[in-house]
């Protein structure tokens, strides 16, 4: 077996990876990074989910790191695309002019700058990553991590990493398993955590938040793509959810916020405003009217949208066979949707059924129609993964507005590490419930979230943060989950260079003003939100 002796593993090449990986190596450290796909940039591009960001996010709630990240996209496409000029012009570029965000854009566009952000470190041999290669084991001493195995899926052969400090950006929060870090999965109880969408009864480890395998798709109006009838749609043809206003393949939902039905179809209503619109426009990663008259045939669009959405079972806590189950279940509902879409939706001009023109880009998202993913994403879109059993857990009474009552904004953290802001957006679940879309404030990262409650040298840098079930649905998303890493990073670099535990950081107020200063001044982070923020409620969508 090979084995690598680095400072800093960071197992997961996400948006929290990347980020972790940036901050180590901008301080100074050597760094292994694997990752198990062909592609970093997780759910921005593996996962193929155009960026859902701070409603402010030109302006604030992101790092310096994060901004630039964006900045890089923006002049790719002005690079590199014959974009019209008075669109190559306009300073809050938008590739696809996507509803959902201020920036949407291709998955290869973000792993092509991604690369491009990592590529001096590469060169110079600080940073190496491994690609394909997953957690199989962790080695632990006491309350330290030592190293990981991991696997390449391309030729099964392992190597050992040791490392002096281990971060997880694992999607679904692999190495807290593995190594035996305290974690919670799925929805706690009320009882636990007093938060006023929590369970009220016991507390549900399979009740996690619905995962979805987006896809991405044209349309060549007069042409017929109708791809293979799927093997389970009469299934989800017919299957209708307790919750659910109707069939699972339909232009009617829910509304996530007043949980009430409602109908938007494929191309009926395009208006682009973030967050209004038809189906097509929601998630538009490519525009075609951005460019000369006649030179796309199609603008591109992300399908990740409710009627994808997966909860008949969780792929955490559960046996493997059932969790490929789960996945493969996944897999099946979102070709389903496409294949009602081709064959038997309503059209918007009402002119029969079906949209044959609809042709799926499995180059887009880079895979192969007949591949192990369908022609679908390369991996499928988590909400939700293991969580750690952190020092300090940011619970609904923290942020949630109406958890809040009589207080103003959220709760302000001494120890924070940075900002973000969204909705607490909980997808369906795959334990029966419905949607909690509910308030919260533009809230702050605390650094005891990112502290385990024993073990001293492993890291969340993800989802995997000290966050509840509830509180879990506003710190899960692109922005926050790059910051998380991004300070982890900084954390496990600070702490080596230092001789300190990330604890005693956290509790020594010395060293924990000491962080932050390298945080606000070295790295550009936001530690709190500017007075005209801060009492915002995030608007509903």
């Amino acid at each position: 077996m090979t084995e690598i002796r680095t400072d800093i593993l960071i197992v997961g090449g996400g948006l929290g990876g990347v980020a972790a990986a940036l901050a180590a190596l901008r301080l100074g450290r050597r760094v292994v990074l694997t990752e198990e796909t062909d592609w970093l940039g997780g759910q921005l591009t593996a996962q193929a989910v155009p960026p859902d960001e701070a409603w402010w996010i030109e302006d604030a709630g992101a790092t310096a790191s994060y901004r630039r990240l964006r900045h890089l996209v923006r002049e790719y496409y002005r690079t590199h695309y014959p974009l019209r000029e008075e669109v190559r012009a306009q300073e809050h570029l938008n590739p696809g002019l996507g509803n959902v965000s201020r920036l949407c854009f291709e998955p290869r566009v973000g792993v092509a700058v991604i690369e491009a952000m990592l590529a001096p470190w590469r060169a110079g041999g600080q940073l190496r990553v491994l690609m394909n290669h997953r957690p199989v084991r962790a080695e632990t001493n006491g309350d330290r991590v030592t190293g990981v195995e991991v696997e390449s899926s391309a030729t099964s052969n392992r190597t050992f990493i040791h490392a002096r400090y281990v971060l997880d950006a694992t999607e679904l929060g692999d190495l807290l398993d593995l190594a035996g870090v305290e974690h919670v999965v799925g929805a706690e109880s009320q009882d636990d955590t007093g938060e006023l969408h929590a369970l009220p009864g016991p507390a549900n480890p399979l009740d996690q938040q619905a995962v979805s395998w987006c896809l991405a798709v044209d349309h060549l109006p007069g042409e017929d793509h109708t791809i293979e009838k799927p093997e389970d749609y009469d299934f989800w043809r017919t299957y209708q959810a307790p919750f659910w206003p109707g069939p699972q393949l339909a232009w009617t939902d829910v509304h996530p916020i007043t949980l009430q039905p409602r109908t938007r179809d494929l191309f009926g209503d395009p208006v682009v405003q973030l967050h209004r619109g038809d189906f097509w426009h929601y998630r538009r990663i490519f525009c075609k009217d951005q460019y000369p008259e006649g030179l796309y045939p199609s603008d591109i669009t992300l399908v990740n949208w409710p009627h994808i959405d997966y909860w008949l079972g969780p792929i955490v806590g559960v046996s493997e066979e059932e969790k490929r189950c789960h996945l493969r279940g996944a897999r099946q509902l979102s070709l389903s949707m496409l294949y009602w879409m081709q064959t038997e939706a309503p059209r918007h001009d009402g002119r029969g059924e079906g949209y044959p023109g609809l042709r799926l880009r499995p180059d887009v998202v880079g895979t192969e129609a007949g591949g192990p993913e369908d022609g679908l994403a390369k991996s499928v879109y988590v909400r939700e993964s293991r969580r750690i059993r952190a020092e300090f857990t940011v619970l609904e009474q923290h942020v949630g507005v109406q958890a809040r009552a009589g207080l103003t904004g959220a709760e302000t953290f001494p120890d924070s590490v940075g900002i973000g802001q969204y909705r607490i957006d909980l997808h369906p679940s795959t334990a029966g419930r419905t949607y909690v879309d509910v308030e919260s404030y533009p809230f702050q990262i605390p650094l005891g979230a990112l502290i385990p409650v024993r073990v001293e040298n492993l890291l969340p840098a993800g989802k995997n943060m000290g966050t509840t079930h509830i509180t879990n649905g506003c710190y899960r998303l692109h922005p926050v989950e790059w910051n998380v890493g991004e300070a982890a990073g900084a954390l496990a670099a600070y702490c080596l260079e230092r001789d300190l535990t990330p604890r005693q950081v956290r509790n020594t107020a010395e060293h924990r003003q000491d962080f932050q200063a390298l945080l606000t001044v070295d790295l550009g982070f936001e530690l709190a939100w500017h007075e005209r923020y801060r009492l915002t409620a995030s608007p509903g969508f």
